[in-house]
């Protein structure tokens, strides 16, 4: 199996390693900084996102290796516009229930747990340790950072991200394009567009 990896970033150096941990034998990276860039850790970089476009049928897997939501949004959508085989990519030290549904072009990195009715959108990454409970409901490409918690229940916009061990209490909504702040304790809803940080969670302004 051929995996092309678009995004030439250490989030993607996870991808990789996950994905050889998962059975893939060939990975090769696309970056727009190439040929500035050649490689990423011992994978190759060989070409742009339109390198990579015009060059779709020599992979038989594709995935996007970018942190940001709104950017890694974007280029999903283009390769899937172009029919691109974008695929998941799930670390065999995550547990992810049967009963769950995972989106295509997402990640799970080791040691995560995606339990029994969670519905997770497109582009997601669920990253090291974190904890999706059972019936959460994730909009597109959102981000779990490690040793996140999202209790049952809670539902995310799109794009929203969520700060390494911070936590969201059960039933708990969080708007589109949201950010929860690293360690922050979220106990009430969050509107969209914003940024939550402390124990409990509340808004900060962004200057």
């Amino acid at each position: 199996m051929t995996l092309a990896i678009l995004g030439a970033s250490g989030h993607g150096k996870v991808i990789a390693d996950s994905a050889e941990a998962s059975g893939f034998r060939h990975i090769v990276f696309f970056d727009d900084a190439w040929p500035a860039i050649s490689m990423n850790g011992p994978w190759e970089v060989v070409g742009t996102t339109q390198d990579l476009l015009l060059n779709l049928e020599s992979y038989s897997s594709v995935v996007v290796a970018i942190g940001n939501n709104a950017i890694r949004y974007n280029k999903l959508n283009t390769l899937l516009d172009a029919g691109a085989p974008v695929v998941s990519v799930v670390h065999p030290s995550a547990i992810v229930s049967p009963h769950s549904s995972l989106g295509v072009g997402s990640v799970v990195f080791a040691g995560a747990v995606v339990n029994a009715g969670a519905d997770i959108g497109a582009g997601a990454i669920v990253n090291t340790n974190a904890v999706i409970e059972h019936d959460c409901v994730l909009g597109i490409s959102c981000h779990i950072s490690p040793g996140g918690v999202l209790a049952g229940g809670v539902r995310l916009g799109e794009r929203v991200w969520v700060g390494a061990n911070a936590s969201v209490r059960q039933l708990v909504s969080v708007g589109d394009n949201s950010v929860v702040g690293m360690g922050a304790v979220v106990t009430r809803d969050v509107a969209a567009n914003i940024t939550v940080v402390g124990n409990p969670a509340r808004p900060i302004k962004i200057t």
